[in-house]
């Protein structure tokens, strides 16, 4: 395959975000770190179809890079004993051929298992290392939870991941971590069109909205770039559709695939993603058209997740050092990192690139003590003799190394004063009840229907 340049700043390039646990902000010395809910995206794969293989573009239809997924090993048991099956997978394409290195559309990579298993040293960096909120060995796997969507990119980055915390050795024997994975129809780590008709819906209705907005601003690249589409014009509900074209690209910037240089000039590639992220991320903000829907999308959308991580969270708060869970790890996709970030109003507008990451971090405020003498008292934050109870717990978001301002923390009394990125536990409860369906079946029938 052949190999990009590097290139200038104005060469586009996909955003890639390690997680920096060098420059990481730790939290106010009154705050005392005790829970955290990761959701990462998957790493890097191959595109989930074929586009731009044909000259002048040719970009390869065969990706070469999955020669370690191909050897595995898994437990057999016959009527006698147990024994370990070691094969070998192999891609065979439709003319018979078969190639052992071969990926499968949308499989996540070499690359992408490298770039996951480095995510979770990062994770063990931080939290293991530079915090010690985590132990060093692990041995009590209800401190640990780790959950996957159905599909193979995540739940073989999320495998890497663990393996980049916890790497066997540093797991005591007979704990082996879980990796949690729900049936489709109880699927909520993105939104979930499987289970919720109207959901579906309202994103088809979005990308319609973001098709009529955006496709006007594509036509001037027609000149550009339709030689790559077989003369045909490049839109958002094209064949193949602009998001595709997109996928494409991306995947292959991220390998080091050469790309036509018109897909490496910034002022091309800004316009074609406005117009992606629009329709796939952004349409229940973006589009006025819609505005009407736009309470309903985010319901269905996020509600139940958001309500499932602030439960935790309030859970962890009551229940104190009983409640043993630390840290919760969920491997996902592009389109739940955006929908969270846009249910919350801080969506950056930008394609979340391979392993982004968003955290939410609980705290709770240490007891303020003052000095006598010699003596110290406790003075607990709580207190019997008033009315409302002080705020004890605050959750931190962050995106991409960033920390995130929720604007329904805004005002006095929902965050650690002098410190706006920490909302009040109380006040992000407050928010995701206003976000959970009430009924969630009856609100996803389509209207006009019922069960």
């Amino acid at each position: 395959m052949k190999q990009c340049d590097a290139g200038t700043s104005n060469v586009y390039r996909t955003p890639q975000v390690p997680l920096d646990t060098e420059h990481y902000p730790v939290a106010p010395a009154v705050l005392e770190l005790k829970q955290v809910h990761v959701y990462v995206r998957h790493g890097e794969r191959t595109p989930v179809g074929v586009r731009l293989s044909r000259p002048p573009a040719s970009i390869p239809e065969h990706w070469m890079m999955c020669e370690t997924a191909r050897q595995f090993q898994t437990a057999v048991t016959n009527t006698t004993k147990d024994e370990f099956l070691r094969s070998r997978r192999v891609v065979e394409r439709v003319d018979g051929v078969a190639a052992g290195a071969e990926c499968l559309l949308g499989e996540l990579t070499d690359l992408g298992r490298q770039s996951t298993y480095n995510f979770g040293k990062s994770l063990r960096g931080l939290y293991v290392q530079k915090l010690g909120f985590l132990p060093d060995r692990l041995s009590n796997k209800e401190q640990v939870y780790f959950r996957s969507t159905n599909i193979p990119r995540t739940i073989e980055s999320l495998q890497q991941a663990i393996h980049g915390l916890y790497p066997t050795e540093k797991c005591e024997t007979g704990v082996l971590p879980d990796i949690l994975v729900r049936n489709t129809k109880d699927e909520n780590l993105l939104g979930n069109t499987y289970a919720c008709k109207r959901l579906e819906i309202l994103q088809l209705g979005f990308a319609q909205a973001a098709a009529t907005a955006y496709n006007p601003t594509l036509e001037p690249l027609d000149a550009r770039i339709a030689k790559y589409l077989d003369g045909k014009p490049i839109r958002v509900d094209g064949k193949p559709r602009a998001s595709g074209i997109m996928d494409t690209v991306r995947a292959a910037i991220a390998h080091g695939i050469e790309v036509p240089p018109e897909f490496e000039d910034k002022s091309v590639v800004d316009v074609i993603e406005r117009a992606v992220v629009s329709e796939w991320f952004a349409g229940c903000k973006a589009i006025s058209l819609l505005v009407s829907l736009f309470q309903l999308g985010p319901l269905l959308g996020m509600g139940r997740l958001l309500d499932d991580l602030a439960s935790k969270m309030q859970h962890k708060a009551d229940k104190g050092t009983q409640d043993p869970l630390k840290i919760l790890v969920h491997s996902t996709h592009d389109t739940a990192l955006a929908a969270l970030c846009s249910t919350l109003d801080v969506f950056d507008d930008q394609w979340p690139a391979f392993t982004a990451s968003i955290t939410f971090e609980l705290f709770k405020k240490r007891a303020e003590t003052r000095t006598t003498g010699d003596a110290s008292l406790s003075q607990t934050v709580l207190s019997s003799f008033r009315s409302k109870p002080t705020t004890e717990h605050f959750v931190r978001m962050r995106y991409q190394n960033k920390n995130m301002v929720l604007p329904f923390c805004a005002d006095e009394g929902k965050h650690l004063p002098g410190s706006p990125e920490f909302c009040a536990l109380a006040a992000f409860r407050e928010r995701v009840r206003e976000l959970t369906p009430r009924n969630f079946e009856a609100e996803c029938a389509p209207a006009g229907r019922s069960g």
